[in-house]
């Protein structure tokens, strides 16, 4: 109830009862006291904040020393110059050359070099792909890393997930999610997707993406990149911007949704491939793809 109120109906009642005028002026002071300090109204108690929706399960905040090798204990390497099914320029190493520690963030580094590896294959490009593979995977929850992603033509940048079936069933039908992925000839641009099995097709898939305003670029400063997984639906973010939904209702016709076991993270930079095209003269190298942290949260 409102203080003018109170003091109001407390006044109507003191004349109904022929109160002197003495009591009167009384009352009238104490109300004024009362709109000049604040009058108390019981009010029921705010709820309390609601409790945090992710509860954090694994991470990597990449603090070890610089030019130390990434944790081995969370992650392993992909090696080798195979061209990994997109006819792919570089041979992935585990070098310190290509993947270390620098100033709080995982460095993966495309380099420009003639390298032959221990088994005779020779590539004008080397670069890095890390997986948590037999370290850690997970099914559902929300899966994100703060990365500044490396630019120009012929650069592939990616944070992706694998199913760890994949051994057992091939891709696609282990299932792939792309949380991120850029080509260099597409500065301003995000894409976000699912693949998976399709018996009409040679996959089937989803996909979508983010763009910044005309003029921006992505490889300027840090972004964060995440999905949001559950049952029958994954969500992608860009920063605080939620720009893809896709449902199990959703997945094409002849396709199975497969997106229902534990996945492995991937991180890499791919240099050329059918999808980016190769590096040209306006490309320079070495480029760099910058890890902050990745972290993976359970839903409570």
């Amino acid at each position: 109830m409102a203080q003018t109120s109170v003091c109001a109906l407390l006044r109507a009642r003191l004349l109904k009862l022929n109160v002197k005028p003495y009591q009167i002026l009384r009352t009238a002071l104490i109300c004024s006291i009362l709109l000049l300090s604040g009058c108390h109204v019981y009010r029921d108690p705010p709820p309390p904040p609601p409790q945090p929706m992710w509860t954090l399960a694994w991470s990597d905040e990449f603090s070890g020393p610089d030019g130390s090798s990434p944790d081995s204990e969370k992650w392993t390497y992909d090696v080798g110059g195979n061209s990994w099914g997109n006819k792919e320029l570089e041979y992935y190493t585990n070098r310190r050359e290509n993947a270390r520690i620098e100033k709080g963030n995982l460095v993966i580094t495309a380099q420009k070099e003639s390298f032959t590896s221990p088994d005779d294959v020779t590539r004008d490009y080397t670069s890095a792909r890390l997986k948590t593979l037999n370290h850690f995977t997970q099914t559902y929850g929300r899966f994100e890393a703060r990365i500044k992603i490396p630019e120009g033509q012929g650069m592939w940048p990616a944070f992706w997930m694998i199913g760890q079936d994949i051994r057992a069933v091939g891709w696609p039908k282990c299932g792939e999610i792309d949380i991120m992925e850029n080509i260099g000839k597409e500065p301003g641009t995000i894409h976000g997707s699912l693949h998976g099995p399709s018996t009409v097709a040679r996959t089937s898939d989803l996909t979508s993406i983010f763009t910044l305003p005309p003029g921006q670029s992505f490889a300027s400063d840090f972004h964060l990149y995440a999905v949001e997984w559950e049952p029958e639906t994954v969500r992608f973010y860009v920063d605080s911007h939620l720009y893809a939904t896709f449902r199990s209702s959703d997945w094409p016709a002849g396709g199975k949704w497969v997106f229902d076991h534990p996945f492995f993270i991937i991180l890499n930079v791919a240099v050329g491939g059918g999808w980016p095209g190769s590096p040209d003269a306006s490309t320079k190298f070495p480029q760099t793809m910058l890890v902050d942290y990745v972290r993976v949260y359970t839903k409570r």
